[in-house]
């Protein structure tokens, strides 16, 4: 009796240790997929890496993208072309045009913290006469007070260049001559003995940080920027007599040459031919405006002459490049100080300072006069 009575005791006793044996599992697997996510094969792991790769996998291929696109626009830049969207698609993006935006975005980000540049959109012809036309016009002025808007002109091009986004204080100092420079290069710079090139092609020597002999063509540059200067004064047109007459007169003749530094490809082109280039890289544009044989009279009032070629009469205007990397504010500046000069800039006495204030007057006045002839508000880069 007593033996059955120990039996009794103990069998509740083990099944209470097998339950707690049983819970302690139990606990243990739930433990197990709380801490993992996951189920006893795994799969909720699995998920969570396979995402994790796949956004890392699209964030390579956007840099990746990105990377190309910087330099195919730099490669462009070189060339002085304007790059297409439809470049863009075909030659970085292939089959995903859809992460246009994406990668351009990147690619802007890597430009302005690398380069110092970004890619500007240009816009189209009917967007900068639309501009012109309405500067100052009376007509938008009453839209604007009244809240009637205009129907928008489709302004942008797809199609992109590189335009630099450095603070113009920066360029200038960059510019100013340093004299410890200005001794190295002269102490680098080739003897009299080495005549391998004409004296007229050799660099100069500017002390600055920016190396103006081996960069841009400065002649070709200051060219085009008075031809910019002459069509922004003329009403922000000219007749193609016109222009070739004001050329004429500052030593460029149709004959005449333009001549670039050694570092260019070509030493000298016509002046035709620089023409040609100009609008080709879409600083200015030469279009036909009327037919005089035919009684189709020029839409503009300052249209003179009539072209040899058989009997129309072409103008020239601003291209799109001039717009989004010039602006007519800056080529304004530039006219206005050529003609005032720098008067008093150097001076600290007061006869400096009363010099200073009389050329700052004169500039207001003069960048009102450009306005003016320009005949409407100024605009700034696009």
């Amino acid at each position: 009796m007593a033996r059955a009575t120990t039996r009794s005791q103990k069998a509740p006793a083990a099944t209470q240790v097998h339950r707690h044996s049983q819970s302690q599992r139990t606990r243990r697997n739930d433990e197990s997929e709380d801490e993992g996510g996951t189920d006893q094969d795994g799969n909720g792991d699995a998920d969570g890496d396979a995402d994790m790769d796949i956004a890392d996998e699209a964030e390579t291929e956007t840099k990746r993208k990105a990377n190309e696109l910087v330099r195919l626009a730099l490669f462009t830049e070189q060339r002085r072309t304007a790059l297409r969207r439809e470049d863009i698609s075909k030659k970085v993006l292939g089959n995903n045009p859809r992460a246009f935006n994406r990668v351009f975005d990147r690619a802007q980000d890597i430009l302005r913290k690398t380069f110092g540049m970004e890619l500007a959109e240009l816009q189209t012809r009917a967007g900068l006469d639309a501009d012109a036309t309405n500067a100052d016009d009376e007509l938008s002025q009453a839209r604007n007070a009244t809240g009637v808007k205009k129907k928008a002109a489709a302004v942008g091009s797809k199609t992109y260049i590189l335009r630099s986004v450095l603070d113009p204080v920066i360029i200038e100092h960059a510019a100013l001559t340093d004299e410890q420079i200005l001794e190295q290069e002269a102490a680098d710079a080739p003897s009299d003995d080495d005549d391998d090139d004409d004296d007229e092609y050799m660099p100069r020597f500017y002390g600055s940080l920016i190396s103006w002999s081996s960069a841009d063509q400065l002649g070709g540059i200051g060219i085009l920027y008075t031809i910019l200067a002459l069509i922004l004064v003329s009403g922000r047109v000219m007749s193609d007599m016109e222009l070739r007459a004001q050329l004429q007169q500052l030593g460029l003749p149709p004959a005449g040459h333009v001549n670039f530094s050694a570092q260019s490809t070509h030493k000298t082109q016509s002046v035709e031919t620089y023409l040609s280039t100009l609008i080709r890289h879409g600083y200015i544009d030469r279009t036909q405006v009327g037919d005089t044989k035919k009684g189709k009279g020029a839409k503009r009032a300052r249209m003179t002459q009539a072209d040899e070629e058989n009997g129309a009469t072409y103008e020239w205007k601003w291209g799109s490049r001039a717009q989004s990397e010039v602006g007519e504010k800056a080529i304004a500046k530039f006219i206005a100080e050529f003609m005032v000069g720098d008067a008093g800039d150097d001076d600290e006495d007061e006869g400096g300072r009363d010099r200073r204030e009389g050329a700052g007057s004169k500039l207001e006045r003069m960048a009102r006069g450009i306005e003016r002839a320009a005949g409407g508000q100024l605009t700034d880069v696009k």
